[in-house]
């Protein structure tokens, strides 16, 4: 390659990449200068109250499980073989009050005693023509005695012994000791019929008709069904607003009936697993019916009336008594006297009425931070300096 064709190459170059730079600074300088935008500061609105003082009363709603009156064990007080009675002994059979659930097997018993009576009746008529000479005065009253005993059914009670020497004579003839003795047989010979203590139903049977039973054997567990209570485990900060005769309101979870109550008792002691205190509820008898031992109710106290109070969300609150306040524009922490918690909401006194609660919970903020209060926002933006332009 000649000398002259490398000078044009080199030329060539020099001039293409002197006019490139030459237009790149020209386009650069047709760029319309950036301004820096005004700095603004957001402010977040929040939800705030004004606290007013007045009479608040917070129901209650807690669940509880109906509980039957009363609960005993059929217990056997005599031994013997297991008899019918006037009901099937049986697991879930219903009863009603005085009707024989079951006996235990008496003849051999109820011969015993009436032969005892009988020899009663032998010795008393012994006595008749004695008491007619020396106790003229008191034969009408043994011949009454004597014609009302009935070998079928209990002694009738003995005329009073005032006369000591009446009463030597018939100690010596041993009508007093023969007498008792026969009471204490007739309440024996009672126990091996077993009669219902109330209106009620077999939960749980260990012995069946036939079966042989000792004495003090459980035959049956049996619960009562016209009386029905509803225990409630209450947290023992909320037992405190329970009174005992307060009136209740009991709606099924199975559907929206309600039946009305009144609380009759409150446990003196605090459950070790739950930390809760149980109050119990006793159901309208009108309505017994409608409520089955071992369902679960939901249950609504009234509340007792708290005077000079306001009720606030929960979630409002943080560190278990503080809030947040407005303060020209700022938010401020203010301590507050917590008087009762409920499940979303919190009972309080304690901040100067007229100031404004913030009334929702607030997230990453701190003491001082600007905000707005929610529906009297001002739409127009704080604006900081201007930068001037570089």
């Amino acid at each position: 390659m000649s000398w002259r064709k490398i000078t044009f190459i080199v030329v060539a170059l020099i001039v293409l990449l002197g006019g490139a730079a030459i237009l790149s600074k020209l386009f650069i300088s047709m760029k319309p200068e950036q301004t820096e935008r005004p700095n603004v500061e957001m402010k977040r609105s929040v939800k705030v109250e004004t606290v007013n003082y007045d009479e608040v009363t917070s129901p209650l709603w807690v669940q509880g499980r109906a509980v039957s009156g009363s609960e005993v064990l059929l217990v056997a007080e005599a031994s013997g073989k297991i008899e019918p009675g006037a009901v099937v002994l049986r697991k879930g059979t219903s009863f009603k009050k005085g009707q024989v659930l079951a006996e235990i097997y008496k003849d051999e018993v109820e011969l015993a005693l009436k032969a005892r009576k009988a020899q009663f009746l032998t010795t008393m008529t012994s006595l008749l023509p004695d008491i007619k000479v020396d106790f003229p005065d008191q034969l009408n009253a043994y011949e009454t005695f004597f014609r009302a005993i009935d070998l079928d059914k209990d002694l009738p009670e003995m005329p009073d012994v005032k006369d000591d020497k009446l009463k030597v004579f018939l100690a010596s003839r041993g009508v007093l000791s023969e007498y008792y003795g026969i009471k204490q047989e007739e309440k024996k010979l009672k126990r091996h019929t077993l009669h219902a203590p109330f209106n009620g139903t077999f939960t749980q049977v260990n012995y069946e008709v036939g079966a042989y039973v000792n004495t003090g054997g459980q035959i049956a567990q049996m619960i009562r069904t016209d009386h029905v209570e509803i225990e409630i485990p209450v947290p023992n900060e909320d037992s405190e607003w329970i009174r005992i005769n307060d009136k209740v309101m009991i709606q099924s979870n199975q559907n929206q009936a309600k039946i009305a109550g009144k609380v009759v008792r409150k446990s003196d002691f605090i459950e070790n697993e739950t930390q809760s205190r149980s109050i119990f509820v006793m159901v309208n008898q009108a309505h017994a019916d409608q409520v089955l031992p071992g369902e679960y109710f939901e249950v609504q106290f009234p509340g007792q009336k708290i005077p000079d109070a306001m009720e606030i969300p929960r979630g409002a609150i943080f560190n278990s008594n503080t809030v947040y306040i407005v303060v020209d524009g700022e938010l401020k922490k203010r301590e507050i006297n917590v008087i009762k918690r409920n499940e979303t909401t919190l009972v309080f006194n304690g901040l100067p009425e007229g100031s404004k609660v913030v009334a929702e919970p607030l997230i990453n903020v701190k003491e001082n931070t600007p905000v707005n209060i929610m529906g009297e926002e001002n739409n127009k933006p704080n604006s900081g300096n201007q930068a001037k332009p570089q």
